[in-house]
């Protein structure tokens, strides 16, 4: 499904939610409460500004009686194939959210990837996947970038583990011009970039990436991730633990500007590996 036709069942959804809500005589508040979220969630779906979880649109269908159709709908429109089953509501959050703090312990995350660097990282994961499907997830996490690029962007944090400057994905060259993109986006002041050093020795959140997500009128979530799934969490009490270690994480890396010499470093490492200086 093209992403505005997405977009335009999402409307649909909303439309309909508040047609079915406003003929059980219920307000968005009433109907939110007896759903498990705030009445101002209720009206953030119905404008199709937020996409509700799966259980969410069963529970409507159930206080609504609506027979399944919100269920349904919902099915359909998280089907994406550009994104991981696990990873396709932490997207659809990323562009909601006004503050997106990263850590990325062994790649270059997919809202700073070059299309070379997204390409190598994709087919080192399918190794027998024919291009078209490579291209489609490309595409996927390039279009996500968008968010960097709006007036409204949000602010954005990321921690790389110095694994994520040394391992050649997709050969020198690639590398270089993934690394030299970073910098580029940093000196911009798009995105604020740490580097955790190896001297830095253990750290907080060795199992997987993290990712934390702040919104102007929605509580917190954080977004895990290991090898072929992610959890979304939204309990206040797991969120808080994970903006601990991100804060521990972030007291134990380089500072944005050594950060930023280190990466440009690493990037002229991989030019003359390449013979391209």
């Amino acid at each position: 499904m093209a992403n505005g036709s997405r977009q335009a069942v999402w409307e649909f959804f909303g439309a309909e939610l508040k047609r079915r809500r406003e003929a059980a005589g219920f307000t968005q508040a009433d109907l939110g409460s007896r759903v498990f979220v705030s009445g101002a969630y209720i009206g953030q779906f119905e404008q199709a500004i937020r996409k509700p979880q799966l259980d969410i649109a069963t529970r409507i269908d159930e206080i609504l009686q609506t027979d399944g159709i919100f269920e349904r709908l919902c099915l359909k429109l998280i089907d994406d194939p550009r994104y991981a089953d696990y990873f396709a509501k932490a997207a659809e959050l990323e562009r909601l959210a006004a503050n997106i703090c990263e850590f990325a312990p062994a790649l270059v995350p997919g809202l700073l990837q070059t299309a070379d660097y997204a390409w190598a990282v994709t087919l080192a994961m399918n190794p027998f996947a024919a291009d078209e499907y490579i291209e489609e997830k490309v595409a996927g996490r390039l279009e996500r970038q968008h968010i960097l690029k709006d007036t409204t962007r949000p602010v954005y944090w990321v921690i790389l583990h110095e694994n994520v400057l040394r391992i050649p994905l997709g050969g020198a060259e690639v590398m270089a011009a993934q690394l030299e993109y970073v910098a580029k986006l940093a000196r911009e002041r798009t995105v604020v970039v740490q580097v955790l050093p190896y001297a830095a020795g253990a750290y907080a959140v060795m199992t997987g990436s993290l990712k934390l997500m702040e919104f102007e009128d929605a509580p917190p979530t954080a977004y895990t991730e290991a090898v072929y799934s992610g959890n979304l969490l939204d309990d206040p009490a797991v969120v808080k633990r994970a903006r601990e270690a991100y804060d521990q994480l972030r007291a134990g890396a380089l500072s944005p500007d050594a950060s930023l010499v280190l990466i440009e470093s690493a990037a002229e490492d991989f030019r003359r590996c390449a013979g391209t200086t």
